[in-house]
């Protein structure tokens, strides 16, 4: 079980990024793995980030 300290505070941004309290390692689905060292990583949900797996702002750009 991990410990309050290991754990990571994660926020859902509606019509927007997951806020993941950095820093972060994203392993992608073809096992690549992405870090980021950011205090507050926004990972994209919508995957229309030019980005991905980062946000961009694209989701933005379509309603």
């Amino acid at each position: 079980m991990p410990t309050r300290r290991d754990s990571r505070k994660v926020t859902v941004v509606p019509g927007g990024p997951l806020l993941v309290e950095g820093p972060v390692e994203v392993e992608l689905d073809d096992g690549t793995l992405v870090e980021s060292d950011r205090f507050v990583v926004a990972v994209c949900s919508c995957r229309r980030s030019k980005r991905y797996p980062f946000c961009d702002t694209s989701h933005r750009k379509r309603r």
